[in-house]
């Protein structure tokens, strides 16, 4: 295979574009594209380099490589050679699956203000894999050792872009928050939380809502920010907030894993199969 899917691969990564790695890993019969054929596919769903078998096969393989992308999720897919209105439209006799593989930019958590409970959240979401964006004129790398970017001067909101591959979480004290909160919603933020007592997340609610921010993105705020774990700390209340956001990110729910289960009726989780297989790698 030629360097030049890997080069790509590099270039792509380091402009946090997302793309697919999609490996031919079996063929049955005959096929234009061998075992081991590798392509890259664009945020666009177009073949960049490589090669796939071309045709319909390759058509395929680029419409999945999308939906591979969205959920975030790698894939094997079937492709039927053999017939062309029951396959792909390529009869060459054969059946090829194809590993389809999403490489996503990390997602990044914007920490607007500063404070114990933003510079706790900072060492927390990079445990987690988050790039972290800090933006607060107070905020310092002394404070904020693990942040990828620190924003000192922004007074018109323009230094920080937000989008759909952004968690953000404002903690500035009331300062410039409302602005901050319709900013994010705006942008589609991934999750968008406000820090601050129930009075003031609802006056600033009720400011986005009068500034024209529709009803429908206003229910997505988490305000006050995090889930109820009784948080009494600044510590505690940036885990109360990481924990909801993994949450989000991992479509997982909040309840406890200690529930009382009918025997196969529950599907086990992925943190018990971790637990399961941490116990097992002790014992041996």
């Amino acid at each position: 295979m030629s360097t030049d899917l890997y080069r790509q691969a590099a270039e792509f990564s380091a402009h946090g574009r997302p793309f697919v790695i999609a490996t031919v890993v079996r063929v049955e019969g005959s096929s234009s594209a061998p075992r081991g054929s590798k392509g890259l596919i664009d945020e666009h769903g177009k073949l960049v380099v490589g090669w796939l078998g071309g045709g319909c096969a390759e058509s395929a393989v680029k419409t999945e490589a999308l939906k591979c992308m969205a959920a975030a999720k790698p894939q094997i897919i079937t492709l039927d050679l053999r017939d062309e209105q029951l396959g792909v439209g390529m009869p060459c006799g054969g059946k090829m699956e194809v590993f389809i593989e999403p490489v996503l930019p990390r997602p990044e958590l914007l920490i607007v203000g500063h404070g114990r409970i933003a510079e706790t959240l900072c060492t927390l979401g990079h445990l987690m894999g988050l790039a972290i964006t800090v933006n607060d004129p107070a905020a310092d790398a002394a404070s904020f050792p693990q942040a990828a970017k620190l924003v000192t001067e922004d007074f018109d909101l323009t230094q920080t872009p937000i989008g759909a591959n952004t968690y953000v979480t404002i903690a500035t004290q009331h300062k410039r928050d409302h602005l901050w909160l319709q900013k994010a919603l705006e942008g589609n933020a991934a999750y968008v939380a406000l820090i601050a007592s129930r009075h003031r997340s609802k006056l600033v609610l009720d400011y986005v809502a009068a500034a024209g921010v529709p009803a429908s993105k206003i229910t997505t705020v988490f305000a006050p920010a995090g889930i109820d774990l009784g948080a009494a700390t600044p510590e505690e209340i940036a885990l109360s907030i990481m924990s909801q956001i993994v949450a989000l990110r991992r479509r997982g729910t909040t309840r406890t894993l200690s529930l009382e289960r009918n025997a196969g009726t529950i599907e086990e989780s992925a943190a018990e199969k971790l637990i399961r297989q941490c116990e097992v790698q002790g014992a041996s």
